[in-house]
């Protein structure tokens, strides 16, 4: 007798379908997850050469330049919420790019309120998604706190002599 899964529609599947189905949907998820590495790398590459270089520019700019690179990591966190959406859309996991943003920008950020869910074949995904997320958030955050320790070291350089 041939091993066969129950899929998420309730029909059974022969085992080799499944696994094949679950392995594409990794393989598609870590390429996302890739093209939000690539994104958020740029992104802070182009960040990093707009910052000011002088130390009195840092002061002068404040708070404003912190408002400014917050806004900038989280249009960079929006395309990459927008990646992940248009794939669940495009796939049909998700009935519309609408409800995909909102699943997507709940799943990336890990609030997770589960009003809506993926189909049973891409939930791996999901996890996926907000593992990246988390990965991303961890990589804004770090560059954010860099220049904010760059502006605290050239306020103590300054203070000092």
């Amino acid at each position: 007798m041939r091993a066969t899964w129950l899929c998420g529609s309730g029909n059974r599947l022969p085992r080799a379908r499944v696994v094949w189905a679950v392995l594409s949907k990794l393989v598609l998820a870590w390429g996302l997850m890739a093209l939000c590495v690539v994104i958020h790398a740029a992104g802070v590459t182009v960040a990093a050469r707009w910052l000011p270089r002088a130390a009195q520019v840092l002061r002068a700019q404040g708070a404003w330049l912190l408002v400014r690179l917050a806004g900038w990591m989280i249009l960079l966190h929006l395309i990459e919420i927008t990646a992940w959406s248009v794939v669940y859309t495009w796939s049909g996991a998700m009935p519309d790019l609408a409800s995909a943003l909102y699943f997507s920008a709940v799943t990336y950020t890990t609030t997770g309120y589960g009003d809506l869910v993926l189909p049973q074949e891409w939930r791996l995904v999901g996890a996926i998604e907000a593992l990246t997320g988390i990965l991303m958030c961890g990589l804004s955050t770090g560059f954010f706190f860099a220049v904010v320790s760059r502006m605290f070291r050239s306020d103590q350089g300054t203070s000092t002599s």
